[in-house]
C-alpha cells in the first residue's frame, strides 16, 4: 500500500478534457479526494496527441486547479492512456520452482516468461496482468507464494501500445512540469473505480464510451479476460447532430448533453429546443424528439459493436453481472435502457466508488479514470522515483500570492 498520507495524482488526457485529481491515503489507509481540476482540450482526437502545446497547456490548467483546491504543488502523476492503437491478447508463462516452494522470485520470472512475445518494433507493452496462476495441476491460484510444487504457470493479459501514442502523452506531462510515474490504459483505470469485486468475479463488461473511443474490458472469475478500443464515440453522435440540425459542433456539443436522450419514445412530442445556426442566422426551434432521433441509431450503431466483441471475446454466455457504462456518453438519459434493449444484458451506469474527502465532487462516470488512477497508486507496491513527495503549500489566497512570489523570483 502506499505510504500514510501521501499525495497521490491521477491524470486522464482524454479527448474533449483533461482531468486532474489529487487524492490522500490516510492513516487508516482509506483514500480521501482533496483537489479537482479540469480543462477543455483541443489537442486529443480520438485520444491520440495530435497538438502537444494545446495537450500540455490544458495539462496545466487541470493542474493548476487542483493544486489550489488541495493546497499542494503537484509534481508527480499518473497518467491515462488511451486510443484505438491498443490492443491485448492473452498468453501463458512456464517456469520451474526452483525450491520446490513457490517464491515471489518464481512469480516474477514466469511473468518475464509470458511476456516473452514477439510484437511489431514500433509497439511496447504496457500492461501484463496476472488472471490465474497454476501450481503443477492445481489452477484458479491468485496468490500462489508458499505453495509447494515443481512447476508454475501464469495466464496473463497483455495490452500493448504504439511507443508514439505513449510517449506523446507522456512528452506532454513533462513539458507541463511533471514527473510521469506510470502510464495505464484507460479501461483499467476506469475499470477500478467503478467495478465491484463480485461483478468482476461472476461475469461483467465495462464500457467506457468517451468523446473519440469506446474501451471495451470483459472480466470474470475476478480477472480480465478481454479487451478491446473501438474508434467511435460520443464526437460521433455530437458530429451527427451537427449535421442533422445545421448546427456547430459546440452547439451541438452542448445541445446533447443538455437535451440529448438515446431512447426517442422516452420524449414528449411537444417537447421543443432552441438550435443555433450556422454563419451567425437567427436560431430556430426544433423539436427534441428529432434530436433523439439522431442520436438514438447512432447510440444502437455503437451497442452493436460492442455485442459483436462480446461475442468474439467467448465470454458471452458468463456473463452474471451484465454491463457497466462508464465515460461522459453513460450519462445521457436512456442509455442503459437502450443498452439493455439491444445487448440483451443487465445494464447500469458506473459511478465511482470507495473514497472519501469530495466524494461529490467526481461522483460521475466523466472522473472514472482519473480517480482509478489515484486508486492504482495508492494501492502500487513500489515507491517510484518522486511518488508522494507533492510539495504541500499554504491554502487560500495566502498560497496564491506566495506561489506568485516564487515563480516571479
Amino acid at each position: 500500500m502506499a505510504k500514510k498520507d501521501e499525495i497521490i495524482v491521477g491524470l486522464d488526457v482524454g479527448t474533449h478534457k483533461v482531468v486532474a485529481i489529487v487524492g490522500e491515503v490516510k492513516a487508516d489507509s482509506t483514500l480521501d479526494i482533496i483537489g479537482v481540476g479540469t480543462s477543455p482540450s483541443n489537442g486529443i482526437r480520438k485520444g491520440v496527441v495530435v497538438n502537444v502545446n494545446e495537450t500540455m497547456e490544458a495539462i496545466q490548467r487541470a493542474v493548476h486547479e487542483a493544486e489550489l483546491m488541495a493546497g499542494c504543488t503537484v509534481n508527480a502523476v499518473y497518467v491515462s492512456v488511451s486510443g484505438a492503437h491498443l490492443k491485448s491478447f492473452n498468453n501463458r508463462g512456464v517456469v520451474a520452482v526452483q525450491n520446490r516452494e513457490v517464491t515471489q522470485t518464481d512469480i516474477d520470472r514466469v511473468l518475464e516468461n509470458a511476456k516473452a512475445v514477439q510484437i511489431p518494433a514500433d509497439r511496447m507493452i504496457l500492461h501484463t496482468v496476472p488472471q490465474e496462476f497454476l501450481v503443477d495441476d492445481n489452477d484458479g491460484i491468485k496468490t500462489p507464494i508458499g505453495i509447494s510444487g515443481v512447476r508454475l504457470q501464469v495466464n496473463v493479459h497483455i495490452v500493448t501500445a504504439l511507443n508514439s501514442g505513449v510517449q506523446n502523452v507522456t512528452q506532454c506531462a513533462e513539458r507541463a512540469g511533471l514527473h510521469v510515474l506510470k502510464t495505464s490504459a484507460e479501461m483499467l483505470a476506469s475499470a477500478r473505480a467503478v467495478l465491484e469485486d463480485d461483478e468482476k468475479e461472476l461475469g461483467v463488461v465495462l464500457v467506457d464510451i468517451g468523446g473519440g473511443t469506446t474501451d471495451i474490458s470483459i472480466f470474470h472469475n475476478g480477472f480480465i479476460v478481454h479487451s478491446v478500443v473501438l474508434p467511435v464515440g460520443g464526437d460521433h453522435i455530437t458530429s451527427d447532430i451537427a449535421v442533422g440540425l445545421r448546427t456547430p459542433k459546440a452547439e451541438a456539443e452542448r445541445i446533447k448533453i443538455q437535451h440529448g436522450c438515446a431512447v426517442s419514445t422516452m420524449v414528449e412530442d411537444g417537447e421543443n429546443i432552441e438550435v443555433a445556426c450556422v454563419g451567425g442566422r437567427e436560431p430556430i426551434v426544433r423539436k427534441r424528439k428529432l434530436l433523439c432521433d439522431i442520436i438514438e441509431p447512432r447510440m444502437e450503431e455503437i451497442y452493436r459493436l460492442v455485442e459483436r466483441e462480446i461475442q468474439a471475446s467467448n465470454f458471452a454466455d458468463v456473463l452474471g453481472s451484465g454491463v457497466v457504462l462508464t465515460g461522459g456518453t453513460a450519462l445521457l438519459p436512456g442509455a442503459a435502457e437502450l443498452g439493455e434493449e439491444v445487448l440483451g444484458l443487465p445494464v447500469r451506469v458506473g459511478f465511482p466508488r470507495r473514497v472519501g474527502g469530495l466524494r461529490d465532487m467526481v461522483n460521475s462516470p466523466v472522473f472514472a479514470t482519473a480517480l482509478g488512477l489515484v486508486m492504482q497508486g495508492a494501492a502500487e507496491d513500489s515507491p517510484g522515483a518522486g511518488r508522494g513527495k507533492q510539495k504541500p503549500k499554504a491554502g487560500g489566497w495566502i498560497g496564491t500570492v506566495l506561489d506568485w512570489v516564487r515563480q516571479a523570483f
